[in-house]
């Protein structure tokens, strides 16, 4: 039977999902981060994760010290605003809330929703999104997390 329009997933559970879906391909065994934009008419723009830049392939003790490697990790809002131009993306979601730094990068592309599923207490997201005038909201429920519920 078909799905009637308010059973529709909204738009930033969608964002959510591709962002959790590209947190699968982080090479980082510490912390997985997905993001993923969408543009003005909700089309996916890009899905990026957090890694090491692409082609370099580091030696297997490289991963043994988290603190150590950490300074050398792309953050996944740093790799996702490489696929797109200031103004193109209205939605971002990500897995993690962006870190100050990334926050305001998402701030220079001119991203106007920002959604996250885990809060990041160290970051100063939040207080830059109000000032901005940026929507800034936690997503909890999206469909890898109610695959369960969707199949019964």
């Amino acid at each position: 039977m078909p799905k009637k329009k308010s059973e529709r997933i909204s738009v930033p559970q969608y964002a959510m999902a591709l962002a959790h879906v590209a947190s699968l391909r982080s090479e980082d065994p510490y912390r997985k981060v997905g993001a993923a934009a969408l543009d003005y008419d909700n089309r996916v723009i890009g899905t990026a994760y957090n890694g090491l830049a692409p082609g370099y392939d580091p030696p297997e003790e490289f991963w043994d010290d988290r603190e150590r490697r950490q300074k050398f990790m792309l953050h996944a809002e740093v790799n996702l605003c490489s696929l797109f131009r200031r103004g193109e993306a209205r939605i971002v979601a990500t897995t993690t809330m962006p870190c100050t730094a990334c926050m305001q990068t998402l701030c220079a592309y001119g991203v106007k929703e920002i959604y996250y599923k885990e809060i990041y207490a160290a970051s100063d997201a939040p207080e830059i999104a109000k000032l901005y005038g940026i929507v800034m909201e936690q997503v909890k429920d999206f469909p890898v997390d109610l695959l369960g519920e969707m199949s019964s």
